[in-house]
């Protein structure tokens, strides 16, 4: 805008001086025709004057535009050195953006390939068990591969009151299921079976640790670290067996298996801690019972035994009493043949009170 001004200015600087110029001719012609060579100094020394502060205005007002226009330039120069800053800041944090989603992008490939090998499948379950356990229990309350008397080796244990464990197994089937889940019509049946099947297969094999002869629950866990799993099995057909029959009905009537995924693992855990509590005050109240029956025995012992003794002291006052009277017959015995008064005088004392 201030460049367009003082261009603006030095046209109609240009073409005032052009302007003057031409009267000036007019005025020489007009003169030598008049032959007024005076007035002609005149003029020029007036029309000079009027260029020196013409030339004076000018140069002021373009030093001043100047001025501004430097200024005006600074300042964008200095906002454009900003933008760019500001730009440059958020490119590399963009980059910085990418690089983490790239980083997440493979880990969530690399954690698809370890859900695709059972082996590592396996390891991540015990894995996904042993963050739950250590979030919730203190490090001598559980252990991690358990190894029975022969050998089999079980994914965890909790150690309960009274040295008694509770086996928990954390084996799964994904394979199928997940191809189960982005097929359909005849192929998602046949692969439903399959899954009910390796379900069936797990429960059966989490029933192998329960070994009441080893100290365990006559239960155990089965864990399932997948919750679209074990919603399936809880709400959808795929809890439903051949014959009808309910798979969590089936691992808990038949197996004495207890299925959980990660959000009710611990109300389950939960549930059988407060069972075990309660069971133990029942029998510490069984107890307390047969101790206050015995104390009761006890009490009609010694209520015997001072009934016992009361008739005891029954009898050795009677005879103190009497022998009491015969002393005071002996007395007045004394009184007649030695003709003194007599100075004994028996204390008489009172039976025991017994109350029926």
């Amino acid at each position: 805008m201030e460049q367009t001004l003082l261009i603006v200015l030095m046209c109609v600087l240009v073409f005032g001086l052009t302007a003057v110029v031409y009267v000036l001719s007019q005025k020489m012609n007009g003169l030598k025709q008049q032959g007024s060579v005076d007035l002609m100094k005149a003029d020029v020394t007036e029309l000079g004057r009027s260029i020196t502060l013409l030339q004076r205005t000018m140069g002021e007002t373009l030093e001043r535009n100047s001025t501004t226009m430097q200024l005006s330039l600074q300042k964008q120069l200095s906002e454009s050195a900003k933008l760019v800053s500001d730009v440059t800041q958020r490119l590399a944090k963009l980059d910085e953006t990418n690089r983490r989603v790239v980083d997440v992008a493979d880990e969530l490939k690399t954690l698809q390939n370890v859900l695709s090998n059972p082996k590592q499948r396996g390891v991540f379950g015990e894995y996904y068990l042993q963050s739950v356990l250590e979030n919730v229990l203190a490090p001598g309350q559980y252990q991690m591969q358990y190894r029975f008397q022969d050998g089999e080796i079980v994914d965890a244990v909790i150690f309960l009151e009274r040295g008694q464990i509770l086996p928990i197994d954390s084996k799964f089937s994904l394979e199928n299921y997940n191809r189960m889940i982005e097929s359909s019509g005849k192929e998602r049946e046949a692969l439903l079976a399959k899954v009910k099947s390796d379900l069936k297969g797990r429960i059966d094999e989490t029933s192998k640790y329960i070994r009441p002869s080893e100290n365990t629950m006559d239960f155990a866990f089965m864990f399932i670290p997948s919750e679209s799993l074990y919603y399936d099995l809880l709400i959808n057909n795929i809890g439903t067996g051949g014959s009808s029959r309910d798979l969590i009905e089936y691992a808990f009537r038949d197996k004495r298996v207890i299925i959980t995924s990660p959000t009710s693992f611990m109300a389950y855990l939960q549930t059988v801690l407060q069972g075990l509590r309660s069971l133990q005050i029942e029998e510490q109240a069984k107890d307390i019972q047969v101790r206050v029956g015995k104390l009761g025995q006890h009490i009609g012992k010694f209520d015997e035994y001072m009934n016992k003794l009361g008739n005891s002291l029954g009898t050795t006052v009677n005879h103190y009493n009497n022998a009491h009277k015969e002393l005071g017959k002996i007395d007045k015995d004394v009184v007649k043949i030695a003709g003194v008064d007599a100075n004994v005088e028996p204390l008489l004392i009172d039976k025991p009170r017994q109350e029926d």
